[in-house]
């Protein structure tokens, strides 16, 4: 029963906080001149064709490490993805819709788990994973203007948290990057915390 009663509150705190997700949109469009040379372009179509769909599935469809990213925030930690067009992977569609994408490590590979509604819907494949440049954060995330109310608010929180034990963990921060490729192929890159993950689709079925 605890456990029945722990999976609903999951699904259901996932679908509360993604309305607060930094989000990001991605819409088809016509083919633009790629930004990778030819040699570039190459090798990422080699690296799509020899990737392979992942054996591995989560029971109930659920991520088990959600819960822990999750208990000391107030907003899910993932980037949300908006897709306005389909994407492709294989023989995975990934239709129109609302995408809390998280990286997850299984059997020493990594993949990006595209979540609706709380529940893994797709598994994809990272065919590399880097660190996240220093500062890259502050360079690309424009900061919110506080009003003076926020201000104080930012300023009391600031200071309780001085009290609070230093092992309390910090906010991962997140980016999504889209670099349209010749030839219908999409490369994505989830920045998440210290780390990106590379991902590649085509926006038309081969």
């Amino acid at each position: 029963m605890c456990k029945i009663f722990r999976f609903l509150l999951i699904v259901l705190f996932s679908v509360l906080i993604s309305c607060e997700a930094q989000e990001f949109e991605y819409t088809a469009s016509p083919e633009k001149p790629s930004s990778v040379s030819s040699a570039e372009q190459s090798r990422l179509e080699q690296v799509y064709r020899e990737m392979e769909l992942p054996e591995f599935s989560y029971q109930h469809d659920v991520d088990p490490e959600q819960y822990y990213d999750i208990q000391n925030t107030t907003w899910s930690p993932y980037p949300l993805l908006r897709l306005n067009s389909a994407l492709y992977f294989k023989n995975v569609v990934i239709e129109p819709g609302y995408y809390l994408l998280t990286p997850r490590k299984n059997n020493d590979n990594w993949y990006i788990l595209f979540k609706e509604a709380g529940k893994v819907k797709h598994i994809i494949p990272v065919y590399d994973r880097g660190y996240t440049p220093e500062s890259f954060y502050e360079d690309n995330i424009p900061q919110p203007e506080l009003t003076a109310g926020q201000k104080v608010r930012q300023a009391v929180t600031n200071f309780a948290g001085l009290f609070k034990s230093s092992k309390r963990p910090k906010q991962k921060q997140a980016f999504l990057e889209v670099n349209d490729l010749q030839n219908n192929f999409l490369q994505l890159i989830i920045y998440w915390g210290d780390f990106k993950y590379y991902t590649i689709f085509r926006t038309v079925p081969l």
